[in-house]
């Protein structure tokens, strides 16, 4: 059905453009207007015949709408007052008369004007049973929303009740119930009454719909307040009881959840009073507060820490002695350590805990020795992996004002250990970084410091708490990234790599029960020979602990708990021959020495992160122009030796019998294997110097003789680090003699009898020393 067909007349009227407001025909509705347009419009409709056309914007926010801004259907009404308001705007009072399409809007004279289209319902005919229908959904859509809005007063239902036609109601129920302008203009819009009351039946069921979900919301929200809600209101219910007895709130502590805990616990004076006045405030609070949680939360956590509780120390050195023994094979600088203080503890009782710091590759037992000593010692053990932190907030805690907030990793420490005075074991300390929340180095700079720890406060806790009987012991790889502030607070004890020796004893006494133990197995079953784990140790492993020894021989247990299970062996023995079997082909050879003495081949000694190792150092000259080259990946530091060496050369060249233009006759190419593997330090300045000499005077060197030390211009050689792993690594290669620094002799004091039998050191404190040893006679 068109426009055309049910358009009785076309009027051009007064328009005004509503903002937010629908009025429907058989309507009398009261509205303000404060555009001048508006204005003008209302006017001149009164000036006339009182008739003005309402039109809706399709945006409420546009100031001056153009026809495009407007919805097409709008209402015919009649002006029947016209008032000007105190606020400046106008009040028009108007009967809505009907519905208009309007063909053309224009501004004429500053107003709108609209070319309007009067919609005349009674020209389309409605079947009967159609309207029947429509109005009995609509009414049954309207019962079921009414249930959740303000019931409607008597004489508006008995108004819904007395309609009869589907035009009337249509815009009865949509003019006194429908909310949204857009719900209302979309009932406005809808010219035929049957699809008029369809538009409304569907607002209806959907707003049903929305309202029966909130209404499920609600309910469900409410049930679960409710016990908070009747528990809020019955505290505030003893509070004003209280108060108008003159109790307060400090009569009734007996019946306070915390007064209780506070009174009975062995606190200081200073923290119990701290307790007592957050409790109080605690009192004071309504009950399910976010601050009250807060304040419920330090009180327990302050609660939980150990104030005055210690554990007793052991007292018998022996004792200690020996569990450190059973534990751990070798470490003895630390083992002796610890007795030493524990022998100082039962002299003078009131010598402060410990700070230790044990610095060694990894593997070498760092962590575990610390359980140990806690045994040793019958205190708590407490582990602290510091790897990674990067916020201060994590050593000193949060402010308790802060959403979440929690004491750091030693206040939480200490609740664990339950004693004041644990062994705290900070891990990794060398690997803490710092960002913009801060440098938890400089947090531990309180912790680790034995004058300034009696006090130390926590960000969470705000108390000062003892740290002094508690013993530090930090584990690192490495001084270099430790700040130098924080180390000079450690007594640091450098952990060396484990011997060939300790390592057996180790796998014998502590690795291969574990192993078994944890995979169903026994020594009667299983034999480890001592080839056999000799066999894992030499050519399947390659570091300074034993963590790699311990996964090679769980792989060992793992595979022959297989074969017992699937084909049914009853023991097996584990030696040379079964090693190579389990574990496959041998992933390291040894580097042994040559059988023959070459000229401008030296064996070298390095030291690496996975322990000791032979460097050779090869060297050969050629026809040149005096070019050095320098090859096998190595650092600046390698290269500047490499240089001194050829320098002392040419100035020592007569007593050296080498010619003295050997650097302009002569290119030189010095390589150390393997080409792959990065190498730097200074500790292979002898190595170069003795390859040098050789092959530029045509002596051979000693293979049964290896090296090591930093060269001066002038032919000094100076001490080195690692020796006791490289002489470990000399003796696995079949070294005889090592060629050391004088200094560095003190050094082999400590080294176990095992490693020196079979080792000749030879002290040197110039190069001419080493080449006298090295080098054989033509």
């Amino acid at each position: 059905m068109s426009f055309t067909e049910t358009a009785a007349e076309l009027l051009t009227l007064n328009t005004v453009c509503m903002r937010g407001i629908v009025i429907f025909p058989g309507v009398s509705a009261t509205f303000e207007i404060g555009r001048k347009a508006s204005v003008c419009a209302v006017r001149e409709a009164v000036n006339e015949d009182g008739l003005l056309f309402l039109l809706c914007q399709k945006d409420a926010s546009e100031i001056e709408p153009k026809a495009k801004d407007l919805h097409t259907v709008g209402t015919i009404v009649r002006v029947t007052h016209f008032t000007k308001l105190s606020n400046g705007n106008y009040q028009v009072m108007a009967d809505g008369l009907f519905r208009g399409i309007a063909e053309r809007v224009v501004i004429d004279g500053g107003r709108y004007v609209s070319t309007v289209s009067v919609y005349n319902p009674e020209i389309a005919p409605l079947h009967e049973d159609d309207e029947r229908d429509a109005i009995h959904e609509v009414m049954t859509a309207f019962t079921s929303y009414v249930k959740y809005i303000a019931k409607p007063v008597p004489d508006v239902l008995e108004r819904i009740k007395a309609m009869n036609t589907a035009d009337e109601l249509a815009d009865f129920l949509a003019n006194e119930f429908l909310v949204k302008p857009e719900d209302r203009q979309e009932a406005l819009s809808a010219l035929d009454p049957i699809g008029r009351l369809t538009v409304v039946t569907e607002i209806f069921e959907r707003e049903t719909q929305l309202l029966d979900t909130e209404n499920e919301i609600q309910q469900k929200v409410r049930v679960r307040l409710q016990k908070a809600q009747k528990d809020m209101y019955l505290r505030e219910q003893l509070n004003v009881i209280k108060q108008e007895l003159g109790m307060g709130y400090d009569d009734d502590d007996d019946g306070d959840e915390y007064y209780e805990k506070i009174t009975s616990a062995d606190l200081p004076d200073e923290v119990r009073q701290k307790l007592y006045e957050e409790n109080t405030k605690l009192g004071k609070m309504p009950f399910g507060t976010a601050e009250g949680t807060v304040i419920r939360n330090y009180i327990e956590t302050v609660l939980e820490l150990p104030w005055n509780t210690l554990s007793k120390d052991r007292s018998d050195v022996r004792m200690a002695e020996k569990i450190l023994n059973e534990d751990h094979d070798g470490l003895d600088k630390v083992k002796e350590r610890i007795l030493e203080y524990m022998a100082v503890r039962q002299l003078s009782p009131e010598l402060n805990g410990q700070i230790l710091c044990l610095v060694g590759p990894p593997g070498v037992g760092k962590t575990s020795i610390g359980k140990s000593i806690a045994r040793a010692t019958n205190r708590k053990y407490v582990r602290i992996s510091l790897g990674g932190v990067r916020d201060e907030a994590e050593i000193r805690g949060h402010r308790k004002t802060y959403i979440g907030s929690m004491p750091g990793r030693i206040m939480n420490g200490l609740k664990l250990a339950g004693t004041r005075n644990p062994v705290m074991l900070l891990d990794e300390v060398d690997k803490l970084t710092r960002d913009a929340h801060g440098d938890p180095t400089s947090a531990l700079l309180e912790v680790l410091d034995s004058e300034q720890n009696r006090s130390f406060r926590d960000h969470f806790i705000e108390l000062p708490f003892d740290l002094s009987e508690c013993m530090f012991i930090t584990t690192a790889n490495t001084v270099e990234t430790i700040p130098q502030p924080l180390l000079d607070r450690m007594e640091v004890i450098f952990m060396d790599s484990y011997s060939f020796e300790e390592k057996m004893s180790i796998a014998k006494n502590h690795l291969i029960r574990k192993q078994l133990k944890r995979h169903g197995l026994n020594g009667r079953t299983v034999r480890f020979t001592d080839s056999g784990i000799a066999m894992i140790i030499q050519r399947y492993t390659k570091e300074s602990g034993v963590r790699n020894l311990d996964r090679e021989i769980a792989s060992v247990c793992r595979k022959i708990a297989k074969l017992m299970v699937s084909e049914g062996i009853k023991s097996y023995r584990v030696d040379e021959k079964s090693v190579v079997t389990l574990l496959g082909p041998e992933k390291y050879l040894p580097d042994l020495i040559y059988d023959n003495d070459e000229v401008g081949v030296v064996n070298g000694l390095a030291w690496t992160s996975l322990g000791g190792e032979m460097l050779r150092v090869e060297c050969v000259t050629m026809s040149g122009t005096g070019r050095l080259e320098l090859t096998g990946h190595l650092g600046d530091v390698m290269k500047e030796s490499a240089k001194a060496a050829v320098s002392y050369i040419r100035k020592h060249s007569d007593a050296l019998g080498v010619s003295k233009d050997f650097h302009k006759e002569l290119d030189i190419h010095i390589h150390v294997p393997e080409g792959a593997i990065p190498k730097d330090g200074p500790s292979a300045g002898v190595t170069i110097t003795t390859a040098l000499v050789s092959e530029l005077t045509g002596k051979t060197v000693k293979q049964s003789v290896a090296m090591t030390g930093e060269i001066t211009l002038t032919g000094r050689v100076l001490p080195i680090g690692g020796l006791k792993e490289k002489c470990m690594a000399a003796k696995k290669a079949g070294i005889t003699k090592v060629i050391i620094p004088k200094d560095n002799l003190k050094d082999t004091v400590n080294f176990a009898p095992e490693l020196k039998e079979g080792l000749e050191f030879v002290p040197v404190s110039e190069v001419g020393e080493v080449l006298k040893t090295a080098l054989n006679e033509r």
